[in-house]
């Protein structure tokens, strides 16, 4: 074989190799802006939860001690830093399910004027939390399997950008505000 082909075949491979590690990287890059979208879109739904959450518990529709409950639990939520954040929307969770375990809480809830609109708010933002969760779960994963190539560790095509994580917490809602439950129409 001629030097002259040799040396087309060698650049053809070469220039094949870079544009499947260029797309690559480019693909990385894409999943690495879809985790931190759908982390936003996440931390905004965590945030009206617990916001709905806190709101109901200042506005003395409920007994004291559920109030109480609820109020520390959204507020933990609120403040929680990124290590402790997880525990602290769990605990929002159990809060919320032990509070409205109870259907006289939701009807007590609905009795107080702008109460519907409250469950309503409240309603939303239970059903959002587990959405949310399972899409920035699902960029995670994705974003991992591509990780996990040989070829992108071996060039190192991740960058800096850390390892991400899956978002892991207890969401499942109060019964009442489940499609099966009675609030949230």
């Amino acid at each position: 074989m001629p030097p002259v082909t040799t040396f087309i075949w060698v650049a053809v491979a070469v220039v094949a190799i870079g544009l499947y590690l260029s797309w690559t990287a480019g693909r990385l890059d894409r999943l690495h802006a879809r985790i931190d979208a759908a982390r936003a879109a996440l931390d905004a739904q965590l945030l009206r939860r617990a916001s709905v959450a806190q709101e109901l518990a200042t506005s003395g529709v409920l007994d004291p001690a559920a109030s109480i409950v609820l109020y520390q639990s959204a507020h933990a939520a609120r403040q929680a830093e990124d290590e402790h954040r997880e525990v602290a929307e769990s605990e929002l969770s159990q809060a919320l399910r032990a509070v409205f375990a109870e259907p006289d809480a939701v009807e007590a809830v609905l009795a107080a004027p702008g109460g519907e609109e409250t469950v309503g708010e409240l309603t939303q933002a239970v059903r959002r939390v587990p959405m949310a969760r399972r899409f920035h779960n699902d960029a995670v994963r994705a974003a991992r399997a591509v990780r996990r190539h040989r070829v992108v560790r071996w060039f190192r095509l991740a960058g800096h950008a850390p390892f991400p994580l899956a978002f892991e917490m207890d969401d499942e809602p109060p019964m009442a505000f489940t499609a099966d439950g009675a609030a949230g129409h």
